[in-house]
C-alpha cells in the first residue's frame, strides 16, 4: 500500500512538510509506503469551470502549459491521500487550492479515483485560521467519498519558522495519532471481506428551473 501526501506550501521544507513527515513516519512504521509531492511551488492555474474533463474523460485537465497534468500519474493509483496546506488568510494556500479544484474535478470526471480510499488533511499555521483551512481541505475528501482518518484533536500544528512546529508537543502528538489511525484504517480496509456499496450515478439538481 502507498500513501501520497500533497504539500501545498510554497516552502519545500516548511512546517507543512514537517507535519506530513511526522504522519508519514507512522505509516512507514506500519509498512506503508509514503511519499510527499511538493505542489505549492508549481505553476498551477485555477480551474476555469469549462467541464471539458467531463466531455473528454481522458484522465487529464484540458488546461495545458502549466504543471498540473504532469503530477496526475503520481497520484491516481495511490491507496491513501493526505492533503497538507499552510494557512494563507485563514484559508488554503492559493496554488494548493487551484491544484485541488482541478484534481478533484478531473477525478470525478474519470470515475472518481479516490472513492473509498483513505484520506486525511493536515494544516500548519502560525497563529489562527487553522480550523477554517482544515474544514476547506476536508471538503475535497468528503466530496470524493473517501474514508477520512482522524486524530485526537483537529489536525493542526503550530509554528512560524521552518521546523518550529516540532516544538508544538500537542500538534506533534496529533500528527502521530493521525498517522497511526490512518495506517490502521488502511490495513483494516485491505483485510476486509465486506463488499463495498455499489457506486451510484451522481444526481445533479439545479434549484432554478
Amino acid at each position: 500500500m502507498k500513501v501520497i501526501a500533497l504539500n501545498g506550501s510554497p516552502k519545500r521544507k516548511g512546517n507543512t512538510y514537517h507535519a506530513l513527515r511526522m504522519l508519514g513516519n507512522e505509516l512507514e512504521a506500519a509498512g506503508i509506503e509514503f511519499e510527499i509531492l511538493q505542489i505549492g511551488h508549481l505553476n498551477i492555474r485555477g480551474c476555469m469551470g469549462c467541464l471539458k474533463c467531463y466531455t473528454n474523460r481522458d484522465g487529464k485537465c484540458s488546461i495545458s502549459g502549466d504543471d498540473f497534468n504532469g503530477q496526475l500519474p503520481k497520484i491516481i493509483d495511490t491507496d491513501g491521500l493526505v492533503l497538507g496546506s499552510p494557512v494563507h488568510y485563514s484559508g488554503i494556500a492559493g496554488t494548493m487550492k487551484s491544484f485541488l479544484d482541478r484534481l478533484f474535478y478531473v477525478s470525478g470526471a474519470n470515475g472518481n479515483w479516490f472513492r473509498h480510499k483513505v484520506g486525511a488533511a493536515v494544516v500548519a499555521v502560525r497563529r489562527s485560521g487553522g480550523s477554517s483551512t482544515l474544514d476547506g481541505l476536508n471538503h475535497y475528501l468528503n466530496y470524493a467519498e473517501m474514508i477520512i482518518a482522524t486524530a485526537n484533536y483537529w489536525n493542526i500544528i503550530h509554528g512560524r519558522t521552518p521546523g518550529e512546529a516540532a516544538r508544538d508537543t500537542e500538534g506533534v502528538q496529533i500528527m502521530r495519532v493521525l498517522g497511526k489511525n490512518m495506517a490502521w484504517i488502511m490495513m483494516m480496509k485491505e483485510s476486509s471481506t465486506v463488499t463495498p456499496p455499489e457506486k451510484e450515478k451522481k444526481e445533479i439538481m439545479n434549484f432554478i428551473r
